[in-house]
């Protein structure tokens, strides 16, 4: 049809599908067209999103629109995140005004029971309102006017107040200039100020694992040809030398189309090359074709691959260099360039990868009519597939492997076989009927592959290096000393993802064991997950177990599960097909009992929603705060459903970071976001709103006692205006303070001691429990803010004889006596002095001072006297001795319980913090050498069956020709007759 419009308006196909539902790889439907069926599957399927490349013109028919799209299916729901404290602010709030009210009511009680038995009798005095008909009408009046006056204890500023504090603390993230990545020129960044606190309180990370873990780049790092290992460079006194920065790279100008980029420096190689080495050629040759990649050549000699794979690319790059040029392709060709002379290889057919047959093959007609079978895959694999004559080379290359693995590098084997003419057309007949079958076609397709895949020759093996990210492997220890759990949730292959777990430390050689759970039903995963538990904690499956007990007690009813003991450390690996069985039904429990007493778990092949499944696992069941990480579109989902969201800059766009809380571009910097902002958000978040309460309850409970002395009048105990500066002006700044500057420890004392960590994880700062100490604490200060000053001016005179006993002295002594308190409370509070700390504490008492002198002057009282009724007061009152030793009295009774409490406290009481507290103290006053930085290596001796994230379906899309541009075709046609 090409562009032909017409022969497209007359198309009248009918489409018979599946429903729409979210699985990316599966797609079942037939075309019907001119009354034969053609079978439509998931390699003709384009998802939504998806570029084409390499295509002139293409016709497609829209299947699935909207939600109805497979990645919609996938796609989270988007929900507004809220903080533990500030569901836990809520609660205590609606407690507040139950306290409010039962407060009220005992007052009106009073004010009722005061009214009956004298207020009754001093009408002429105290004259009732006319609409005032009894004692109880007065007192439902009194309730309303207590209720206004009390008030003050419901903490209206309070979210005004934690939005600002939180700002601040965003801002914090936004200018750290070491979360500043210089080559991207990115800096870290707070997208949501609601989340701050919640940083300092994770217990898991879920991570994806390309981009986020690793750079996503793949480097041809060593390889095996024939039995000889090359990769390695020595000195001149045959010394194995450590390849850096300084260490001299191998020339590749002897070739016009080497990628300049490319780095190599074993010298050994190229000079095999160079001399002709008949296995070198050939391995090199099979890199070169043995592959999907799409070449681009836009301006001579400068080629771009395409491939669906970063490690084809970097095998295909390295073939490249040694002079094995891959330059063009068609459907039916390919073009080689070799050590500079131009080969074109007929194509016959390409034997796709997928998971269960962990290699490839691509067998060629050779310009010498050689047919030729190259093939790479897993070692475990090709291993089966080799000629016997290959056995000692087989286990030569076998114990390179395990070095190469050793350094955690992804391997593969390469073989190849020359086939015979005549029997290459037979299997090519089976080959096509097997295709073109339309039941059970996977399956025959790789029963006639398995019979040309054998009696293979070994050439070698090859080693990528995935870079990890730098400080990745520091990271995670470092997180794990916090008592963070990290999962890895990833699409990759289980065996990649081992590796990368290996490498950066999420497994360990030291490992009491590794659980494999791949169950293909629900029986049989069930038995894998129950096995694995009754190694880790036998007890677990006992009926008398706690969980048990409650499961069996209430089967639905969601609860949290406690945190269980495993006898050792260990790890736990899942794929996608059996994690689709474990989410269901009750046995997402044993998953999750199973996964949780393990120190790291994989799982591996997940789609995005599988993602989110797992995330909220933890969320619905364990009532911890949880963390997602990830740098792709397929992490989206993941990063919505945790409570926080972290998106990477890295290579896969934008999506992560448009839907994540926070980014940054290395994973490195989760350490510093967590341990040094989210736990200084937490602690100053749980001060702030530990002292915020008490100021309150102390100011507030004031006028509770003074109602039992003034007739349960409703009559308040300071003046009004004090009354509207103390939570706007007096008690602002200094809280402020506290909540923006204040550090426990700092950043350096943060990152080497993760222990400190451990308190937010259990929220141990601000609860229930502390908020009740916090009301004790206000009631007992408003106690002695209140009967001290009573007692000190009670029936008192001045030197002139004077009484002072007087209403307005004594709210003034009160006043002061509360502002002095609190204040020195929140010094006491404050670890961290800085000089703004200075000036918001001492500056607001000083404030307040000069503002008394002003509010309370002849000239304000005078102008205003309806307004300002304290004339002066604050001269006449200041100069009282009785005042000062009123204001010393209670400071010292309010302080004395918080002094003893927090000397106390670590002797009687003492928790981990405390002791690390103290070691930092100590060291502090005999500082210790700066630790030495250690270069992190992996040592595992575990290797990846098949650590090559290559998938189904390409071969199948380049034999068909949909890939190639039609000029490339005329370009590049095959010269050989047919």
């Amino acid at each position: 049809m090409e562009d032909n419009l017409k022969l497209l308006s007359a198309f009248d196909g009918e489409v018979r599908c599946e429903s729409p539902n979210n699985r990316l790889d599966r797609f079942t439907g037939i075309l019907i067209y001119k009354g034969k069926n053609y079978v439509l599957d998931h390699d003709r399927l384009i998802l939504r999103g998806c570029i084409i490349r390499n295509t002139d013109w293409c016709y497609g028919l829209v299947i699935f629109t909207g939600p109805d799209t497979k990645l919609m299916q996938n796609s989270g729901k988007s929900t507004f995140k809220r903080t533990h404290i500030d569901h836990l602010m809520n609660v205590l709030v609606l407690w507040i005004f139950l306290f409010l009210g039962s407060m009220c009511f005992v007052l009106a009680v009073g004010h009722c029971i005061w009214e009956s038995k004298k207020g009754y009798y001093f009408q002429d005095f105290l004259p009732w309102k006319e609409y005032v008909s009894s004692s109880a009408v007065s007192a439902v009046l009194i309730f309303w006017s207590y209720f206004i006056i009390l008030n003050t204890v419901v903490p209206i500023s309070l979210y005004v107040s934690v939005e600002i504090i939180r700002l601040g603390n965003s801002f914090y993230i936004n200018w750290d200039r070491r979360m500043f990545y210089e080559l991207k020129n990115t800096p870290a960044r707070a997208c949501t100020t609601t989340l701050n606190e919640e940083l300092g309180q994770v217990k898991y990370v879920f991570s994806d694992k390309t981009g986020t873990l690793t750079q996503n780049i793949m480097i041809f790092n060593k390889c095996s040809i024939n039995g000889k290992f090359y990769g390695v460079v020595y000195d001149k006194n045959g010394q194995r030398v450590e390849v850096s920065e300084k260490t001299e790279k191998v020339d590749f100008s002897y070739n016009r189309l080497a990628d300049p980029k490319f780095s190599f420096y074993d010298k050994t190689l190229v000079e095999a090359v160079k001399r002709g080495d008949r296995w070198v050629h050939l391995f090199f040759l099979s890199l070169s074709l043995c592959h999907t990649v799409i070449p681009e050549e836009k301006v001579e000699g400068e080629l771009t691959y395409q491939a669906q794979s970063p490690d084809e690319g970097a095998l295909v790059t390295a073939a490249r260099n040694f002079g094995f040029v891959f330059r063009s392709r068609t459907s039916e060709t390919i073009m080689v360039v070799e050590m500079g002379e131009t080969r074109i290889y007929q194509l016959l057919a390409i034997l796709d990868f997928n998971s269960v047959r962990k290699r490839m093959s691509v067998i060629v007609r050779t310009p010498e009519d050689r047919v030729m079978l190259f093939c790479k895959g897993a070692d475990t694999i090709l291993c089966h597939l080799l000629h016997p004559s290959c056995r000692s080379l087989r286990d030569v290359t076998m114990e390179h492997l395990d070095d190469f693995a050793s350094d955690g590098l992804r391997t593969l084997m390469v073989a190849y076989r020359e086939l015979d003419n005549a029997f290459f057309q037979d299997w090519s007949r089976k080959h096509s009927e097997a295709y073109l079958s339309l039941e059970n076609r996977e399956d025959k397709i790789s029963m006639v592959c398995e019979e040309i895949e054998k009696d293979l020759t070994l050439l070698g093996a090859t080693a990528i290096d995935d870079k990890l990210q730098d400080g990745v492997p520091e990271t995670i220890i470092t997180l794990n000393k916090a008592k963070i759990k990290i999962w890895v949730l990833t699409g990759d292959k289980q065996e990649t993802a081992v590796n990368i777990a290996y490498a950066c430390n999420i497994f360990e050689d030291e490992m009491d064991g590794m659980f494999i759970v791949e169950g293909k039903d629900d029986e049989t995963v069930r038995q894998e997950l129950r096995s694995a538990r009754e190694k880790m904690k036998p007890e677990s499956l006992l009926e008398s177990d706690p969980v048990n007990s409650y499961l069996t007690t209430n089967p639905r009813m969601p609860f949290k599960i406690p945190e269980e003991m495993p006898n050792g450390n260990y790890g736990l690996i899942i794929n996608g097909y059996s994690l689709a069985h474990a989410l269901e039904g009750n046995l997402e429990l044993e998953l999750l009992r199973t996964a949780c007493m393990c120190k790291g778990v994989i799982c591996c092949r997940l789609t995005p929603l599988q993602k989110a499944q797992v995330v909220e696992l933890v969320k619905r069941y364990k009532k911890v705060v949880t963390l997602a990480i990830g740098d792709g579109a397929n992490d989206v989902s993941m990063i919505k459903a945790a409570h926080i969201g972290v998106g990477i800059n890295g290579q896969e766009g934008m999506q992560a970071m448009l839907n994540s809380d926070y980014t940054f571009s290395q994973f490195r910097y989760l350490q510093r976001l967590l341990l040094v902002h989210g736990r200084w958000s937490y602690n100053r978040m749980c001060k702030f709103l530990s002292y915020f309460f008490y100021k309150n309850f102390a100011f507030t409970l004031v006028h509770f006692w003074y109602a039992f002395y003034s007739g349960f009048s409703a009559q308040t105990v300071y003046d009004t205006w004090f009354i509207t500066f103390y939570n706007l002006v007096y008690t602002s700044l200094p809280v402020l303070g506290l909540s923006l500057f204040d550090q426990d420890v700092n950043e350096t004392w943060s990152l080497r001691f993760p222990e400190l960590y451990e308190p937010g994880q259990h929220n141990l700062y601000f609860n229930k429990k502390e908020f009740v100490k916090c009301l004790m604490h206000g009631i007992y200060s408003s106690l002695v803010l209140f009967f001290i000053p009573m007692g000190t001016v009670y029936n008192s005179v001045r030197s002139d004889g004077k009484e002072i006993s007087d209403y307005q002295s004594f709210s003034m002594i009160v006043q002061t006596s509360l502002l002095c308190v609190v204040t020195v409370q929140i010094a006491l509070e404050t670890t961290y002095w800085t000089m703004i700390s200075h000036i918001f504490t001492w500056g607001s008492l000083g404030f307040y001072f000069c503002i008394l002198f002003f509010l309370y002057s002849d000239g304000l009282c005078l102008m205003f006297p309806n307004i300002f009724q304290f004339l002066g007061v604050a001269r006449n009152t200041l100069n009282l001795p009785q005042m000062w030793l009123g204001i010393v009295l209670s400071v010292v009774l309010c302080m004395l319980p918080v002094i003893g409490y927090q000397f106390l406290k670590p002797l009687f009481w003492p928790v981990s913090v405390d002791k690390i507290i103290d070691r930092i103290h100590h060291c502090m006053r005999h500082p210790l050498p700066h630790p030495s930085r250690t270069k992190w290596k992996h040592a595992s001796s575990q290797r990846s069956a098949y650590a090559f994230s290559h998938k189904q379906g390409f071969g199948a899309l380049i034999t068909s020709g949909k890939t190639m541009r039609a000029k490339m075709s005329k370009k590049n046609s095959f010269p050989f007759k047919k």
